[in-house]
């Protein structure tokens, strides 16, 4: 198989945050596939070691807190120090909280702000002193569907989603001119272990299908190729940009 010099990421560095499972796991899955040399990031510790063990090439596990500026450093150092500098980071570490806005509770509110954007921020931040000082670098934040619509129950993550596609404009904007380009990937509905109660309800997987040019819900592997142009030398000069990948479904109405 051949394929364009300005595709070829084969031998870079990737950290995946949140990638455990799910979207995270997959994109993790082609770019080790793609020939880097990946790193797992989670809390969990066993479970990264077991979802590394399913991927195939050089990849790694690094288990530390993205919502906790200590740990961020002492993770982003180690993992420097232990498997080479980063390459390329993807911030993925997400999570869903549904409820009426009336009721969103507190506690709830923070906990979502900060997994879905603080975590980049840090994560970010952390990733940038390193790739900024070596002139180099590319950060992928997921973004979502929701960085630009919303729907009833979900607020809170869609403000979190949001905040984090200005946020990677703000990243463009400053590191940019180090030669760091930071690029969002936004996917629509995808089918995962966590979206599963969604995809079984019929009645909203009709309304999804319906809603969608490409009449189906996304799968993982429909985000792979995006990360890999967004991560290559073929978007060097792309950044700041949101590339969204739902089925057409953020352009129709």
């Amino acid at each position: 198989m051949t394929s364009h010099p300005l595709f070829d990421i084969s031998g870079r560095t990737a950290l995946v945050t949140g990638s455990s499972r799910g979207i995270g796991l997959a994109l993790a899955r082609g770019l080790s596939e793609a020939g880097c040399r990946v790193v797992l990031n989670g809390r969990d510790g066993e479970r990264l070691t077991k979802a590394a063990s399913e991927l195939p090439g050089d990849v790694h596990t690094a288990a530390f807190d993205v919502t906790d500026g200590a740990s961020v450093r002492a993770g982003i150092a180690e993992v420097e120090e232990r498997v080479g500098p980063l390459d390329i980071l993807v911030n993925n570490a997400g999570m869903q909280l549904r409820a009426p806005l009336l009721e969103f509770a507190d506690a709830d509110w923070h906990r979502i702000l900060d997994t879905n954007l603080t975590s980049a921020f840090l994560v970010g931040r952390e990733a940038a002193r390193r790739m900024t000082g070596r002139g180099h670098g590319k950060i992928i934040n997921i973004c979502s569907l929701q960085s630009e619509v919303v729907r009833p129950g979900i607020a809170p993550y869609a403000a979190t989603k949001g905040a984090l596609k200005m946020l990677t404009k703000g990243m463009c904007a400053d590191w940019g001119p180090y030669g760091v380009q930071v690029n969002g990937l936004g996917p629509g509905y995808i089918e995962t272990e966590l979206t599963r109660p969604l995809v079984d309800d019929e009645e909203f997987s009709a309304w999804v299908r319906r809603r969608t040019p490409a009449g189906r819900w996304g799968r993982t592997e429909d985000l792979v190729g995006g990360v890999l142009f967004l991560a290559s030398p073929a978007a060097d000069f792309v950044s700041g940009q949101v590339l969204y990948v739902d089925g057409g479904m953020t352009s129709v109405l």
